[in-house]
């Protein structure tokens, strides 16, 4: 399998392109190997890129005044990674992303991006479903922030990323369901005791 089967694989899951188009699809995008904890955008800068997560984990979150990380998402291997409305717009991001882990992703800038609209009109459809998709992801992400309990969050975070909590560190997890590293040790054994008592 080449680096480029499976982001070949995810394009091709939501348009339609001939060996050639996906080839030059293929060819805007360049490869990058990040180091875990690199930071890759900062609050404050513009968005100019936006990448697929080859190998890896980062995590997308925002830094409040007194310096506490609530974290939006993590992105993993088949995800991908960018500020949209920075992105898009061109002002300063609110975001940060950090690699979690050593990575490899795939990287296209703004730029590029729209040549590629230019050369491959029909690509559009894909980053149209893409961005709807995620925005389909968030507002779930926020209605489980209003209206859900820490446990019925956790039991979401296992269910959203079923082999994660193994791969980053519990106060991650926590600040993703915005409680401390001490209550998230309680859900989690309350959660225990009431499977052990089914």
């Amino acid at each position: 399998m080449t680096t480029y089967t499976s982001f070949q694989e995810n394009i091709l899951k939501y348009v339609d392109l001939s060996e050639d188009e996906l080839a030059h699809f293929t060819s805007f995008y360049s490869l990058q190997k990040i180091e875990k904890n690199t930071i890759i955008l900062n609050q404050g800068e513009v968005c100019e890129f936006e990448s697929y997560v080859i190998e890896g984990c980062f995590k997308i979150f925002y830094q409040d005044e007194n310096i506490k990380e609530h974290i939006l998402y993590f992105a993993i291997e088949d995800w991908w990674i960018l500020d949209v409305g920075s992105f898009v717009s061109g002002q300063m991001s609110k975001l940060n992303i950090q690699a979690l882990e050593d990575s490899v992703v795939l990287t296209i800038s703004r730029a590029a991006k729209e040549q590629l609209y230019e050369d491959i009109p029909k690509v559009e459809k894909l980053f149209r479903i893409m961005n709807q998709k995620s925005l389909a992801s968030m507002q779930l992400r926020i209605i489980s922030m209003l209206h859900k309990n820490a446990d019925k969050r956790y039991l979401d975070f296992n269910e959203r990323y079923p082999t994660l909590s193994q791969r980053i560190a519990q106060h991650q997890i926590a600040a993703y369901l915005g409680i401390s590293h001490e209550f998230l040790s309680k859900v989690k054994k309350r959660i225990l005791l009431n499977k052990k008592e089914f």
